[in-house]
């Protein structure tokens, strides 16, 4: 059965060129032209991916975004953006996206992106662990199931690339992790961005789990990556 793309997308040229080029690859594609439009289609179900431009007329990308993400962790979304800085397409991922391609593209990295989100969701593993059941690093806990995560008894607010971070380095405390790992494990096989993504989550994700007067749990190993340890 093949994957099914929405596009969302206000330049409507645009549009059909890409449901062209992805129908042509064996996709089936819907397409639509304004931030609500985009909304309601995603609502309608049975999507696998969506291209999302960020700047629409009626409500943007970023909101869509939003929206999406506050209810759904595992749909695949592929920004569509003019903005070219670290911070911005840090931002765009913050906010919950797979992954952003920077307006103008080529179809063929535009379709390397696609493959590669859709095989990082179609091998995501099924979760069967019980409510009750954590990874723990000292007084650190996290919960895939709820998507609780607990310094002590304060609660932590993660995004959902944070989220992932933590627990790719919680299953694999006491690993010195390289960014190439990090970079593949969390953002994917195919991933083209700059691998300082990963020392700027780190940071991110450091600063949230930290703790008064407790150790700090994510180390850097200069020249190599990171480890998280709980016997620090």
């Amino acid at each position: 059965m093949s994957e099914n793309i929405l596009i969302v997308e206000d330049e409507e040229k645009i549009a059909r060129l890409l449901q062209i080029e992805l129908e042509s690859e064996g996709y089936q594609v819907t397409s639509v032209y304004n931030g609500p439009d985009g909304l309601e289609a995603y609502r309608s179900g049975g999507f696998d991916l969506i291209l999302l431009d960020v700047m629409l007329p009626g409500m943007s990308g970023i909101e869509v975004l939003r929206r999406i993400r506050a209810a759904d962790p595992s749909t695949a979304v592929l920004l569509l953006t003019a903005k070219s800085s670290v911070e911005d397409k840090v931002s765009g991922l913050d906010l919950g996206a797979n992954d952003y391609i920077t307006k103008p593209f080529q179809i063929e990295e535009l379709l390397a992106r696609i493959r590669a989100a859709l095989r990082l969701r179609a091998a995501a593993p099924a979760r069967h662990e019980e409510p009750g059941a954590w990874l723990v690093a000292a007084d650190l806990r996290l919960n895939e199931q709820t998507r609780e995560v607990m310094r002590g008894e304060q609660r932590i607010e993660l995004t959902p690339r944070e989220f992932d971070l933590l627990v790719y380095l919680l299953k694999n405390k006491r690993q010195v992790l390289n960014r190439e790992q990090i970079l593949t494990a969390v953002w994917g096989y195919d991933y083209y961005g700059d691998t300082n993504v990963v020392d700027v989550y780190i940071r991110y994700v450091r600063k949230k789990i930290a703790a008064p007067q407790a150790p700090e749990l994510i180390q850097t190993i200069r020249g190599v990556g990171y480890v998280l340890k709980d016997d620090v």
